[in-house]
C-alpha cells in the first residue's frame, strides 16, 4: 500500500484518494497530486475565480467593474485582457488594458478565457 500524502492546508495523516484528487476529511480541503508537483517547480501558482490555473500569455475575462484608482474610468465586466503576466503580491496579474494602460489586476476578478 503506497504512503499518501499529508494535507497541505492543516498537515492532517488521514488523507485519501478519489480518483486523481486527495482529500483531506479533517478540514475538508481537496488537491491533486499534479498541481503540487506543478508548484514544486514553477513556484507561482495562480488561480482564477472559478478556480482555473492561470498561465503567462494567457488571456482572461473581467467579471465585475473594476473601478481605477487615482482616474474617473472604469475596467467594464466582459472586458478581453490579452497575454497576461503572474506576479508575487496581492494583486497578481500584471497586464495592459486598451485604452487604460498598463495595471495590475487580482486573480479572483478575471475568469479564462
Amino acid at each position: 500500500m503506497s504512503e499518501l500524502p499529508h494535507c497541505p492546508q492543516c498537515q492532517g495523516q488521514y488523507t485519501y484518494q478519489d480518483r486523481d484528487m486527495f482529500i483531506c476529511p479533517e478540514c475538508g480541503h481537496e488537491w491533486s497530486g499534479e498541481a503540487d508537483s506543478a508548484q514544486a517547480d514553477d513556484g507561482l501558482v495562480v488561480h482564477d475565480a472559478n478556480g482555473n490555473q492561470l498561465a503567462d500569455g494567457d488571456t482572461v475575462t473581467v467579471i465585475k467593474d473594476l473601478k481605477v484608482k487615482g482616474s474617473s474610468s472604469v475596467v467594464k465586466v466582459g472586458t478581453k485582457v490579452k497575454n497576461i503576466r503572474l506576479c508575487e503580491g496581492d494583486h497578481n496579474l500584471d497586464c495592459k488594458i486598451d485604452g487604460i494602460g498598463a495595471m495590475k489586476l487580482k486573480s479572483e476578478f478575471v475568469k479564462k478565457a
